[in-house]
């Protein structure tokens, strides 16, 4: 019998206005908008490179307060070659940044990143 493998894993994030998360996921952080679904649009992808996030429209985002308090409450994160310099360039892109590159204990740098709907998601690189 054959092992079945798991190839991928699809964060799906709460927003209140897909497009315009879109948007911000484009202009600050450089991810292609893949498909935005409905009229008006209540469910999208956005990607770039292997990393690949889903939208999904709420009328507010469940895990919005909750981040607030919890700076630590990370709902996605993508392994990524370079985070320094990563960091660099979302930096000139006007991202806001809830952590600047940390290295852990646990073996990685990250840094974290706040979407305007409070969605936390942390970029890292293992060491």
């Amino acid at each position: 019998m054959s092992e079945i493998s798991l190839t991928s894993i699809v964060p799906i994030l709460f927003v209140r206005d897909v497009p315009a998360s879109a948007r911000f996921f484009n202009e600050k952080l450089g991810f292609d908008v893949d498909f935005l679904h409905g009229t008006p649009p209540f469910y999208g992808s956005v990607s770039r490179g292997a990393a690949c996030l889903h939208l999904r429209c709420v009328s507010k985002p469940n895990f919005a307060d909750l981040a607030a308090r919890e700076v630590s409450l990370v709902l996605a994160t993508i392994e990524v070659s370079d985070v320094h310099g990563l960091f660099e360039e979302l930096k000139g892109r006007g991202a806001e940044f809830v952590q600047e590159p940390t290295s852990q204990n646990w073996g990685g740098t990250d840094f974290h990143v706040r979407d305007p709907d409070g969605n936390a998601i942390s970029f890292v690189a293992y060491e």
